[in-house]
């Protein structure tokens, strides 16, 4: 096997994420040099079969979410093959699941069973809800969660249309990166104390404060002190404003943009003698209005031109990428962000870097997204198994290695 180096490097993760949340959070703590184990069932990760490449189990989004992982097939249903995950769990730092924890328990694979044979081991849990409350034995998908946060309704009031969801995977994804940050608190006390623990990331609680943060607002009082929403950011004019050949994000917002701003437009004297850009408080309440005049004087210019002059103003501004214009994005290229590599299953991929610089424990070289079954062999003599075991188990149908066809349908998993 080969050294890594990172931050992580020596955390070895037992990863039996599928999907979106857990690979997602998986995937940062192989970023930064853990050894992360990715457990799949004979059929693999469900998301191998989106998109292109698809029918080759190596589709757009199994890559970009699973780089810096080593796969092996585990059929944890059988008995041979949670005996091998019991094998994993002895020396790793820790366990990361997104079934709900009903299954976990059917599977034998529960923290008290794990714990007793790996004290040290963190036990983190990516699901639905909290186990505490009536919805704990509900499953919870992206969708599922947005709707129970209030998003779509935000949507709706933003846009003056019908509920919607968010055009990305943002339940899964902040969930990913809350419990990637929860790991690594729980690895910093395991260092400190010597002992693991089991934590749970409940998507629903997670998100809660995600949207309420903002639209709680006027209820956070007792009794209320106005209504639920923050009025900036679900106005209808809220959006990237229309110039004369394009569109472009700029941002009023303190005191010196907007007076910058009305000087920039040659009407100085709103500031003082319009009310409602006194302070902040009165700009707030009437931010549809003042947005609608930004729009209407943002369609006046060409989007270099409204670049130039509030630049020049101090007022933050960027043009709207396209999906096409972001991947030539200048500041991208500088910085190499996007990059080309030869992944030996489905040939020249692009690629995204690691977003954070470390500049004391940076993280090494690289491993492509993994076939499925690619490293069952490696990662099986690791954990002590002699060839003629693994023999066996491939036999059984416990294991596989990359190359052979599973007899079984790709499987989904018992989602959170």
């Amino acid at each position: 096997m080969e050294t890594r180096t990172g931050a992580l490097a020596g955390v070895k993760v037992v990863d039996i994420t599928a999907v979106f949340m857990g690979p997602s959070a998986t995937q940062m703590l192989g970023d930064l040099g853990a050894d992360v184990i990715k457990v799949e069932p004979p059929g693999g990760d469900s998301t191998r079969a989106i998109g292109p490449c698809g029918k080759d189990r190596m589709g757009p989004l199994f890559l970009g979410l699973n780089r810096n992982k080593r796969s092996i097939v585990l059929d944890l249903k059988s008995p041979e093959g949670r005996q091998a995950l019991l094998r994993l769990v002895e020396d790793a730092d820790v366990l990361a699941y997104n079934v709900r924890p009903q299954a976990m328990q059917r599977l034998g694979l529960d923290y008290e069973t794990l714990a007793a044979i790996n004290p040290r081991l963190v036990y983190v849990g990516m699901f639905g809800f909290s186990q505490r409350g009536r919805y704990a034995p509900q499953a919870a998908f992206d969708d599922l969660i947005q709707a129970a946060t209030g998003l779509p309704q935000a949507v709706a009031m933003g846009t003056g249309d019908i509920p919607r969801y968010l055009p990305l995977t943002i339940a899964d994804r902040s969930v990913g990166l809350y419990a990637f940050g929860v790991i690594c608190a729980a690895l910093y006390a395991q260092a400190r104390t010597g002992k693991g623990q089991r934590v749970d990331v409940p998507m629903f609680e997670t998100m809660v404060p995600y949207v309420m943060g903002d639209h709680l607002y006027g209820e956070t009082f007792v009794p209320p002190k106005g209504g639920f929403g923050y009025p900036r950011l679900l106005s209808p004019e809220r959006r990237p404003y229309r110039t004369r050949d394009g569109h472009v994000c700029c941002l009023i917002y303190h005191d010196h943009h907007w007076r910058a701003f009305l000087e920039v437009i040659g009407k100085p004297e709103l500031y003082d003698s319009d009310p409602r850009f006194a302070d902040i408080t009165t700009r707030t309440a009437h931010i549809t209005d003042l947005y609608t005049m930004v729009s209407d004087e943002m369609a006046r210019r060409t989007t270099a031109q409204w670049q130039d002059l509030l630049k020049e103003a101090d007022i933050p501004v960027f043009p709207m990428h396209t999906f096409e214009s972001l991947l030539d994005d200048p500041h991208l290229h500088d910085i190499g962000f996007f990059s080309e590599s030869e992944h030996p299953a489905v040939g020249r991929i692009r690629e995204m870097a690691i977003p954070s610089e470390w500049h004391g424990t940076p993280p090494g070289g690289r491993r492509h997204a993994p076939v499925l079954g690619e490293h069952s062999r490696e990662v099986l003599r690791e954990a002590g198994y002699g060839d003629a075991q693994i023999d066996a188990l491939m036999a059984c149908g416990a294991s596989r290695e990359a190359g052979v066809v599973a007899t079984t349908a790709p499987a989904t998993g018992d989602r959170a």
